[in-house]
């Protein structure tokens, strides 16, 4: 009988990254046949597999189609399940799922907005967050205070902060703005948190607003509003797989047939 890694099955169900299960893991959160499973465990098709006590389904060890949401984030959303300061987060607005849920790919920050991604494969969430593939993330900044050449410099070629060195591998000014406020494009390659902000704070400056606009290939649809999402199509779900070592899914008919969704349009806010 074929088994594999469980932590690898939970996070091809979609229940959460593989570095997450392998956690819930070792906290005792994960059973198998009823026994509490154990790092190192593998499981076969057959395996009764259970999170928290609630059962997956017979079908949790066959993998869920590969789906990847491009959201637009507000600022204010929580990038959470659960908020124990009752703050909304971006999973209430995502499409619910049957046998499987949604896995963030990487995080952004409550006062940041902008793209957002989704995916119901756990393995694919972990290699696009995973340092060693170094994806671009763009972002628009809108910065206050005084900007100057010499400053943009030491940005490009890289500024110490507490966890480190860091850089911008690139500055683009986008707009000048009123007073001491001017709008920047700027990439990074790391996830690190709050990298963005802390590299403008290290000269002095303000971050007045942040807005990731790029994640690896994907750009944040020009059309789509603060609080909706959109799926990416299958050829554009194969190449973030083909950047990160994964196996295509789709097939070139299935390309073809596939038609790009309309944005969700945004709940009319009650009272």
């Amino acid at each position: 009988m074929t088994t594999e890694k469980l932590q690898k099955v939970l996070a091809r169900a979609g229940v959460g990254s593989r570095r997450e299960m392998e956690r819930w893991i070792a906290e005792g959160r994960v059973s198998v046949d009823g026994r509490t499973a154990q790092l190192g465990d593998r499981v076969g098709a057959a395996a009764r597999i259970a999170v928290d006590g609630r059962p997956l389904g017979k079908r949790a060890a066959e993998p869920l189609p590969r789906r990847v949401l491009a959201y637009h984030k507000p600022a204010g959303e929580v990038v959470t399940r659960q908020d124990p300061e009752g703050r909304r987060t971006v999973f209430t607005r995502l499409p619910r799922l049957r046998g499987g849920r949604w896995v963030a790919i990487g995080r952004l920050d409550v006062n940041t907005s902008g793209l957002l991604l989704f995916t119901t494969d756990g393995s694919l969430a972990s290699r696009l967050m995973h340092p060693s593939y170094r994806l671009p993330r763009d972002y628009a900044v809108r910065v206050f205070g005084h900007v100057s050449e010499a400053m943009l410099e030491r940005l490009r070629e890289g500024v110490t902060l507490d966890d480190g060195k860091a850089a911008f591998e690139r500055i683009e000014t986008l707009a000048a703005g009123e007073a001491a406020n001017e709008w920047y494009r700027v990439r990074v390659r790391e996830g690190r948190n709050r990298l963005v902000r802390r590299l403008w704070e290290s000269q002095g400056v303000t971050v007045s607003r942040l807005m990731r606009v790029q994640y690896g290939p994907v750009a944040l649809p020009p059309n789509l509003r603060e609080g909706q999402h959109h799926e990416l199509g299958p050829g554009a779900v194969d190449e973030l797989c083909t950047l990160v070592d994964l196996p295509a899914e789709a097939s070139a008919g299935d390309r073809r047939k596939a038609a790009p969704r309309r944005p969700r349009r945004r709940p009319p806010r009650r009272g």
